[in-house]
């Protein structure tokens, strides 16, 4: 009991708890991260949080962040994989479409390369005078894209800023719930096929119903990434974007903690964050349970 228990326990605390306890003492202290000395001032720093038009304005960037980027990857996700893995011929054997395995290899791609080069790849994409997507609207007779700032325009920073994490992480979920299908019984598949179903009533009758699992865990992975979304934001737009359309949670907190040199405000900063987390996280659980997910699964 005390190995298979007590030292993983222990080491969970030390390691998760522990940490988290420390940052939020030091967001009620005055803290500036390289001094020793400390002054406890309660809730001040979370009362000047909420006062900070900044600060509010990249949690709001961050909640659109994790409502759209999840449903977007994984709905492209799920039909994706949905396509490879039966999406092909409706007469024989159930099977996905000539050539899946090209496909699986060439959509995971965007995830095995780091995140910071996918950055830097799509900020040459998007760049106003040579980028090739301004070059290609402008060659196909869109002439008002030409020299167009994708990045600097603050009605397209965030929704272009938000392609590139789905590009990056759409393959990944997709091969996930290839493999969860793939677990699926082909008779399964092949009543539905009998009884009539066609592709999509497949999809969303069949296929989603038994891997409702798969895409809970999915969603809240992709959540917690796009609530975060820190290092593409840095790259993409590393001051925050224009008025700050791009600014997201993470980045404040940096610049917080080390520009400013204000480590209990940027701590105070990481507990809203964990908190908006776990809060995304509970309503997913939450959305599942109430749309009868656990009996479905069972």
């Amino acid at each position: 009991m005390v190995v298979f228990l007590g030292v993983p326990l222990l080491i969970y605390v030390v390691f998760v708890i522990s940490p988290f306890a420390q940052a939020v003492w030091y967001s009620l202290t005055n803290w500036s991260g390289f001094s020793p000395k400390m002054t406890f001032i309660g809730l001040d720093n979370y009362v000047k949080l909420f006062q900070d038009d900044i600060f509010l304005k990249a949690v709001r960037n961050s909640v659109i962040l994790g409502i759209f980027l999840p449903l977007v990857t994984i709905v492209l996700s799920l039909i994706l994989a949905s396509v490879v893995t039966i999406g092909g011929s409706s007469r024989g054997q159930i099977k996905g479409l000539r050539g899946s395995s090209f496909y699986r290899v060439v959509s995971f791609f965007p995830y095995v390369i780091p995140a910071v080069a996918i950055g830097i790849i799509w900020l040459m994409v998007y760049d106003p005078s040579s980028g090739p997507l301004n070059g290609i609207l402008t060659g196909i007779g869109l002439k008002g894209f030409a020299s167009y700032p994708w990045l600097g325009d603050p009605r397209t920073a965030l929704i272009a800023s938000m392609f590139v994490i789905v590009w990056s992480f759409v393959g990944f979920y997709m091969i996930l719930f290839i493999a969860a299908i793939k677990g699926i019984p082909a008779e399964t598949f092949e009543a539905a096929r009998i009884d009539g179903a066609g592709r999509f009533r497949t999809l969303v009758s069949i296929t989603i119903p038994l891997i409702r699992d798969n895409i809970q865990t999915a969603y809240i992975y992709m959540g917690i990434a796009a609530l975060d979304a820190f290092i593409y934001m840095s790259v993409l737009n590393s001051g925050g974007g224009p008025g700050n359309s791009t600014l997201v949670m993470s980045q404040r907190l940096f610049t917080t903690a080390f520009t400013k040199g204000q480590f209990g405000l940027a701590c105070a900063m990481g507990v809203v964050l964990a908190a908006v987390t776990l809060v995304f996280a509970g309503l997913v659980f939450l959305v599942n349970r109430l749309t009868g997910g656990s009996k479905e699964a069972s």
